[in-house]
């Protein structure tokens, strides 16, 4: 193909077209024919061993972060760090208290996350709700010795987004040990590919069975020769209950070792009470044992036979007591105010 050059500048499409005088069939088949070169060359160029290969983002979870209303600035805290610990995590507005439990599980579908952490706040506690949403299972934790990054104020520093190692201890055996380890796994380990996160790994999260309760920390790696700075926060969670569906279904295990606050506020209260009894019942003792004051107390009768009684002696006078003196009326016998 001729081009035909022109002072003013580059030759459009209709001035090509009307100096060659060609017809539309054969201009359609030139362009259709050079798009296709064109295609040709790219798709030789970039053969599939010269591409690399990419993965995908495979394991997709998603966790849905929020509480019901009547939290405390405290926990709303701790409840905002694990947000920024986990880029995989979701937020929402706070759920009303008088909503039953099975609403969760809607929000989560709306919100496309398949796992759910629920911190529902009673009175001075806090409970957590871990669940596998839609299929479950959930576990009911009690959060116990709460504190903060900011309340903490440690040393430690991490990249936010980046991936962290999960490091359980050798405790997790028994089965419903093993329902927690994987629970916790899936809700606290980022996916690997995941938009938010970062390729770096760069701090640890410990889960620590002891106490009959799961403690966490979470530390910086300092140095490949396992240096740790902690970086926090710190709760530590009693497990209660696991059922067997997402926020419902059959009761599969209960720690018998748990004391609800509400029960050990009680015992508090009476362990109170008997004090105040114990030193009632001591005053009450020590007025017995009083001599004189209690038919019960025994008197030697002994004691009484060297004490001669006044009565028997005739010669012996009685004390009179002096006589009282006589009151004058200041009235009648004072002297009279002059006027």
């Amino acid at each position: 193909m001729h081009f035909i050059e022109y002072k003013m500048g580059k030759v459009t499409h209709k001035k090509l077209k009307k100096a060659k005088k060609l017809p539309k069939s054969e201009l359609k088949m030139q362009k259709t024919t050079s798009k296709e070169v064109v295609k040709n060359s790219i798709v030789e160029s970039s053969t599939p061993e010269d591409q690399p290969k990419k993965d995908k983002w495979i394991n997709k979870q998603r966790v849905l972060v929020f509480s019901s209303r009547g939290i405390s600035h405290r926990y709303r805290h701790l409840m905002t760090d694990i947000k920024a610990m986990l880029p995989h995590a979701k937020a929402e507005s706070k759920m009303d208290k008088k909503d039953e439990k099975r609403v969760i599980n809607e929000i989560c579908e709306m919100k496309n996350c398949n796992k759910c952490l629920f911190f529902e706040p009673r009175r001075d506690s806090l409970y957590l709700w871990m669940s596998n949403v839609p299929d479950g299972p959930t576990g009911y934790f009690l959060v116990e010795s709460v504190h903060t990054m900011q309340e903490l104020k440690m040393t430690g520093n991490s990249l936010k987004g980046s991936r962290p190692l999960l490091s359980f201890d050798t405790n997790f055996t028994l089965p419903h040990l093993q329902l927690f380890k994987e629970l916790l796994t899936q809700v606290f380990g980022t996916p690997k590919l995941h938009p938010k996160s970062q390729p770096f790994v760069d701090h640890v999260m410990t889960f620590s069975w002891l106490d009959q309760r799961i403690w966490f920390r979470n530390y910086q790696i300092v140095q490949e020769t396992g240096a740790l700075a902690e970086i926090g926060p710190r709760f530590v969670l009693n497990p209660v209950k696991v059922f067997a569906g997402s926020f419902q279904g059959e009761k599969l295990w209960e720690n018998p070792h748990f004391v609800s606050p509400t029960s050990r506020r009680r015992l508090l209260k009476m362990s109170l009470a008997h004090k105040y009894i114990h030193r009632k019942d001591q005053q009450q003792s020590y007025l017995a044992r009083k001599p004189g004051k209690d038919e019960t107390v025994k008197v030697d009768v002994t004691d009484d036979v060297l004490l001669t009684s006044h009565g028997d002696d005739s010669g012996a006078e009685e004390a009179e007591a002096p006589p009282r003196p006589a009151l004058v009326n200041r009235r009648r016998h004072g002297k009279k105010r002059k006027r």
